[in-house]
């Protein structure tokens, strides 16, 4: 799948206790780089967000921004343990029966003297809360990220397709041209000998050994052979479920690597022509697999 490693995204968790806010903002970059800032309450917190994101996101250079607010006073706020009080008016209700005291009613002041019913915050169960509303913020973030990078993927993707497109149709007529390369040569050999010797005979066996050699030290076909298998490979990579960009950049050394080659033993002004275009095509093909994840 192809995706941009440029994106941005946000969320925002809000409960009883408060609000937190995450921020990711990605560029590119040859590796995965993850920084994460988070305020000092948060700090124990650090090492899951990264690897939260790590998990998410393989390629780019990614900056993490977490906010805190607390609602005011909400840490110091005693907590009612419901279940307990409940059990209690159960009790004093089943001791009225028994007693046949039904005269005297079950106050809340009475539930509220009994012990643990009023109890302060639990910290370890705070911590919890607040880890499950930062991973909620953390994931809502990288899903917001994921989707413009996938936009911006698609936008990549379209290029890429039309670029690739226009590697096949230059191959093509350089592989068309190569041919009458050789038939050329020997034509212009022939002729230049045949001024030279001017009027005497030509030593066939030895023209055909030169336009032979020559045709040896020329052949591209190799190199069109791998250059085909390789934007097959390229057809093949965009379509993977999984990040891509490395792959590609990979193979735009390789066709690159297959178009000097092909300049350079080919000695002909035509294909040269073709293989300055095919360089300015391979270029903006890397530039925008730069951009890949």
């Amino acid at each position: 799948m192809v995706k941009s490693m440029t994106g941005y995204g946000k969320a925002v968790v809000e409960t009883e206790h408060g609000r937190t806010t995450v921020e990711i903002r990605s560029v590119n970059h040859r590796y995965g780089e993850i920084a994460v800032k988070v305020p000092r309450s948060l700090l124990a917190f650090e090492n899951e967000v990264r690897k939260t994101v790590g998990d998410r996101l393989k390629r780019g250079k990614i900056d993490v921004f977490v906010q805190r607010e607390e609602v005011a006073g909400a840490a110091n706020l005693p907590m009612v343990n419901f279940p307990l009080a409940k059990a209690y008016r159960d009790a004093f209700d089943h001791l009225r029966e028994e007693l046949g005291l039904f005269s005297e009613p079950v106050t809340l002041q009475l539930i509220l003297s009994q012990r643990d019913v009023m109890v302060a915050r639990d910290e370890e169960g705070d911590e919890e809360l607040l880890r499950e509303e930062l991973g909620r913020a953390v994931r809502g973030a990288v899903d917001a990220l994921e989707a413009m990078r996938r936009r911006e993927g698609e936008t990549l993707l379209a290029d890429l397709l039309s670029r690739r497109q226009n590697l096949s149709v230059l191959i093509e007529r350089v592989a068309g041209r190569a041919p009458a390369v050789v038939t050329e040569y020997a034509a212009r050999l022939r002729e230049r000998l045949n001024q030279l010797l001017a009027g005497s005979s030509l030593d066939d066996a030895r023209f055909l050994q030169e336009v032979a050699i020559m045709a040896d030290r020329g052949d591209i076909t190799e190199e069109l052979v791998r250059f085909r298998s390789h934007l097959a490979q390229f057809d093949e990579t965009l379509t993977m479920d999984e990040p891509v960009g490395r792959k590609l950049d990979f193979l735009m050394q390789e066709l690159n690597r297959e178009v000097n080659t092909i300049g350079s033993k080919a000695n002909d002004a035509e294909i040269a022509a073709v293989v300055v275009e095919l360089k300015a095509e391979l270029e903006k093909i890397r530039e925008q697999v730069q951009n890949i994840e």
